[in-house]
């Protein structure tokens, strides 16, 4: 897109960028190679972006987790999979993941739950409990949570962690 741009440009207009929301640095080095910068630049910009604090992983992480599963209702592991998707640091995504409460994924599920329970139609109560958890397994929630906010027995559901993990 941008063939004949400037170091100081490219810097420049991704400050601009990351001044309006967080970015992650794979964003910003997607967006260099884009532009057809030169591995030196690329790596000299970044550099200059992270220690102008325009980016950093974690502040990015944390504001993307908390994004996620409050705006989006996601559950813990499909946030996992996204943040490795963006090729943040393993140290980072896990950092960040044990600092929500579990209590928090619960106030988002309940509710996810109990709304697609009255969409829902199925034979049986065990037909529709069923739907519910791939429903909730699909949005990245974990089985013992679904479960949780179900209220159910074991006995109520085939063992399903051995195909979730």
């Amino acid at each position: 897109m941008k063939k004949d741009i400037t170091e100081q440009e490219a810097f420049l207009q991704l400050a601009a960028l990351c001044a309006q929301a967080e970015h992650c640095e794979q964003e910003m080095r997607d967006k260099l190679k884009r532009w057809e910068l030169d591995t030196a630049a690329t790596d000299r910009i970044i550099a200059r972006l992270q220690k102008e604090r325009y980016i950093d992983d974690t502040r990015y992480a944390r504001a993307f987790v908390k994004d996620k599963i409050r705006y989006n209702k996601w559950g813990r592991r499909k946030v996992e999979q996204a943040l490795w998707q963006k090729r943040i640091a393993d140290d980072i995504r896990q950092q960040v993941l044990d600092e929500i409460d579990e209590n928090e994924y619960l106030d988002v599920l309940r509710p996810l739950l109990k709304q697609k329970h009255r969409t829902m139609k199925a034979e049986n109560d065990y037909a529709l409990n069923q739907k519910l958890v791939r429903f909730a397994l699909g949005r990245g929630f974990t089985f013992d949570l679904i479960r949780q906010c179900l209220n159910v027995n074991d006995d109520d559901f085939p063992d399903f962690t051995d195909e979730t993990d």
